[in-house]
């Protein structure tokens, strides 16, 4: 992959590329719409597939808040169609890395030193590279080190790029503002968060210790020593990327055994800890010697107490399974608002109800097989009835608490990971009743 020697850096240049990327969607779109007019092909899927890559081409190299939203919503398949989800999926770990120069001008600006004056060995190319900053492996005697380097500018612009990059998104995904707004808003405000690699270093450490008890899962060490406000260096692991993984001949029974110490990782930190990794995609994990590594918590989310209560109400069968039940406890999330009118109301509970069954289908079953295809083509199925939905897009009220958006996003994040292994796992609240007792 080509490296890049530059990121522009001020905003009228990122203006200038994001502008660009605008104009190549509204090219895109009046190719599709002439070719349609004159030979009545509605080649929708070729104007997706193009305008995809375009647009992830721009995001990938401004990185920062651009690229980051094509993370986030290509863990969403039921918000975009599958081209974008497909092409934003390399935003995970596939972006083009910066040049040497740029690191060692990283360094030099951290800790007043070049790579080299603190490791024996530094790789100039980086080993992976994401939205916020990029991997280079090092060593120290036989020590091998995963050191993590910010791009530099990233949260400067973070503010005029999303606002710059939202009628974009409109565009491209026939979104009212009211559903791309909360989006946008938990980028900005992740990103900031995700920019500090002090705060992801004590986060690190504490969710490590916090979840140490977890039978096959697996933390790398962090070097405080080596680390800094945009520099974070972690003990190098030697594993598999889990896609990878699920692509390897590994058997099926050892692909679920790593299914289920992931399965287990979430629902130790969302109903015990209530702060959990938030960030579910497969760069973030890797398989070495049958054991689950978690490298990454530059996403972390904590839950309140009361909003957990609500939230959780909602999954409880005897709830969403009765409307009598159910729209109180929409109220209580705000899903459901006071100045909704009756016909508001009734669309909204179905649409909700819906949603929940399809979002609790595993946990309905003791045993959860995620190799059943069916399960996903229908929630792909119910993402595009409800983008399509001209009554539902008429409701134009933000709905929702936004600690939701993060464990809806997770929960259905950590799905797709339970879909690519094709594994089956246990889902019963005995689960989690095991792992919260710590046995």
């Amino acid at each position: 992959m080509k490296e890049q020697t530059s990121i522009p850096k001020h905003k009228l240049g990122r203006a200038a590329s994001l502008a660009g990327a605008g104009v190549k969607v509204g090219v895109n779109y009046l190719r599709y719409k002439g070719t349609k007019a004159l030979t009545g092909r509605d080649e929708k899927d070729k104007f997706h597939e193009r305008t995809a890559a375009d647009t992830y081409n721009t995001f990938s190299k401004l990185k920062g808040g651009p690229l980051k939203l094509a993370q986030i919503l290509s863990m969403d398949r039921n918000m975009i169609p599958e081209q974008y989800s497909d092409e934003f999926s390399k935003a995970q770990y596939q972006a083009p890395p910066l040049s040497y120069p740029l690191v060692v001008r990283t360094f030099q600006r951290e800790v007043g030193k070049s790579p080299t004056e603190i490791f024996d060995t530094f790789t100039n190319k980086a080993a992976a590279g994401a939205s916020i900053g990029q991997v280079h492996k090092a060593t120290i005697g036989e020590i091998k080190y995963a050191v993590k380097v910010q791009y530099p500018g990233v949260a400067d612009s973070l503010h005029s790029d999303l606002a710059i990059v939202k009628p974009i998104a409109m565009r491209l995904f026939q979104l009212e503002a009211k559903a791309i707004d909360p989006y946008l808003q938990e980028v900005e405000s992740k990103l900031i968060e995700e920019t500090d690699y002090k705060l992801e270093l004590r986060r690190s450490v504490e969710l490590a210790e916090k979840s140490a008890d977890l039978e096959i899962t697996r933390f790398p060490e962090y070097f405080p020593e080596f680390s800094s406000e945009k520099i974070l260096t972690m003990e190098w692991i030697d594993g598999v990327q889990l896609d990878q993984y699920a692509e390897s001949d590994a058997t099926q029974k050892e692909k679920n055994k790593i299914a289920q110490a992931l399965w287990d990782f979430y629902a130790h930190q969302i109903h015990t800890l209530r702060v959990f990794h938030a960030d579910p995609h497969p760069g973030n994990f890797l398989v070495k010697d049958g054991e689950l590594w978690v490298i990454d918590f530059g996403c972390v989310k904590e839950v309140g107490d009361e909003f957990y209560e609500t939230y959780f109400k909602l999954m409880e069968p005897e709830v969403f399974q009765n409307k009598e039940k159910l729209i109180p406890a929409l109220y209580d999330v705000a899903l459901l608002l006071e100045e909704d009118n009756e016909p508001t109301v009734a669309k909204l509970v179905d649409i909700f109800q819906e949603s929940i069954t399809l979002l609790n289908k595993p946990y309905m079953a003791v045993d959860y097989d995620f190799s059943d295809e069916s399960y996903f083509e229908e929630l792909a199925a119910f993402g595009e009835r409800t983008r399509a939905d001209k009554e539902l897009q008429a409701i134009n009220s933000a709905r929702g608490k936004a600690d939701a958006l993060y464990l809806n996003r997770t929960f259905f994040g950590v799905y797709n990971l339970m879909g690519l292994l094709q594994a089956k796992v246990n889902t019963s609240k005995d689960v989690e009743h095991r792992i919260a007792k710590g046995s």
